[in-house]
């Protein structure tokens, strides 16, 4: 993942509005909630809030929608709710230490995001000011949830993947996963209530009043849908990435993110967390420094019980999960394997492979993006493939193999990967 300073990546207007690229609001706000998380006086100061939001939102979305079928809908996502959040209390509440004085919007009210010169949201994670429940005690993954939402109606699916996929790699609140659906359909009946809410006098001059109501009602029946969406029962995958240093796993494992909607889990980034260090200030594709990237044998096992860990959580929250490590043992593999076993969830091994010309091709010229010898680059390969173990079995049953060499490498694993797996 490229690294970008947030100054550098936004810009301010005329008007006193600044526009946020995606990798700068997730940079800034990920750092933002860090820098602002203070321990809540109790855990029911978040849940309280969190439970007057609901009502307020539901009440309001009550009064508001007037056919039967549309009561209907929202009854059952009331229902929901309410039976969520008392299935995810102790989550929540174990997360009080992590919560927020208010929303990360209150403080950057003016920012919009962009993707090149097209305004994606008028504000930058979809929470306007004034919106109900902004300026109380709240976890972080309210705001989260928002921004994914708003991406989601904006019509870009791919980029509220790829922000998902981007901020927990960079936040490292993999726990977050298993409260999103909740934060997400309560963000959806936010946008559902807005819409029916807007003041008339908004509408254009050359449009009926009526038109006006018939479109905004259309957008809150959408919201309705994405929130019927989010909460269904879903059985993710776990997908975990096999092979060594240059054979293509991190550069293939990306394209699943917005193409299947999976998170990416590597083995680099939490390897850097387990030695305690901020991921942001340690890109992969820049190098890295040398003491970090030693391969102790008790810093690869907490790296893949980390893996595991995050695996878990994610699985738990309803996110597909693929894994990008060298996941050379058995043992490696059966880790990880577990999360998805115990669950009852699908499990896939992708091997990816490619000739030994081309592996030390590539590896040489990684050595030289990482400012490494290529002598030390190829001697990490020779030990990587000694520490191999073949596929068992059982594995064989849940595998299979990719050259990375092929033209239509890409395409191939999304197809191996449906065909393979119900993916959700």
């Amino acid at each position: 993942m490229t690294q970008h300073d947030p100054q550098a990546s936004s810009h301010q207007l005329s008007d006193n509005t600044h526009s946020l690229t995606l990798d700068a609001a997730i940079e800034t706000l990920s750092d933002w909630q860090q820098n602002h998380a203070v321990a809540a006086d109790s855990a029911s100061q978040v849940l309280d809030s969190l439970a007057r939001q609901l009502t307020l939102c539901l009440d309001a979305l009550g009064d508001s929608l007037q056919g039967d079928e549309d009561q209907r809908r929202l009854k059952a996502l009331g229902s929901w709710l309410w039976e969520s959040l008392e299935r995810l209390t102790p989550q929540i509440a174990s997360r009080a230490h992590r919560s927020l004085p208010c929303s990360w919007a209150s403080d950057h009210a003016d920012y919009r995001l962009v993707d090149d010169t097209r305004v994606l949201l008028a504000q930058a994670i979809n929470r306007p000011a004034g919106q109900a429940g902004i300026n109380e005690c709240q976890d972080p993954a309210e705001d989260v949830a928002s921004l994914l939402v708003g991406l989601e109606l904006a019509d870009r699916q791919d980029l509220a993947r790829d922000a998902l996929d981007r901020y927990l790699r960079h936040s490292g609140d993999y726990r977050m996963a298993r409260l999103l659906s909740l934060y997400q359909v309560l963000a959806s009946l936010r946008a559902a209530r807005a819409a029916l809410h807007q003041n008339i006098s908004d509408a254009r001059d050359d449009v009926p009043p009526s038109a006006w109501m018939v479109e905004h009602l259309g957008l809150a029946r959408r919201c309705l849908s994405l929130a019927e969406q989010l909460a269904e029962f879903r059985f993710p995958p776990l997908i975990i990435g096999v092979g060594v240093s240059g054979s293509g796993k991190s550069r293939f494992t990306r394209t699943l993110v917005t193409g299947l909607g999976a998170v990416r889990l590597t083995s680099y980034s939490e390897r850097l967390r387990v030695h305690g260090l901020n991921v942001k200030n340690h890109p992969q594709d820049a190098g890295g420094d040398k003491a970090v990237d030693k391969y102790a044998a008790e810093i690869t096992a907490a790296t893949y019980q980390r893996l595991a860990e995050c695996t878990g959580w994610l699985l738990d929250g309803g996110f597909p999960v693929c894994i990008d490590s060298t996941s050379l043992t058995r043992e490696q593999r059966r880790l990880l394997w577990q999360q998805a076993e115990n669950r009852g969830l699908p499990v896939l091994l992708v091997s990816f492979e490619a000739d030994e010309t081309t592996l030390r091709r590539r590896l040489g010229k990684r050595a030289v993006r990482l400012g490494v010898t290529e002598a030390e680059s190829l001697a990490l390969f020779d030990l990587q493939r000694q520490a191999f173990d073949p596929f068992d079995d059982e594995e064989r049953l849940h595998l299979v193999r990719l050259d990375t060499t092929a033209e239509n490498a890409a395409e191939t694993l999304a197809a191996l990967i449906k065909e393979n797996v119900r993916f959700c």
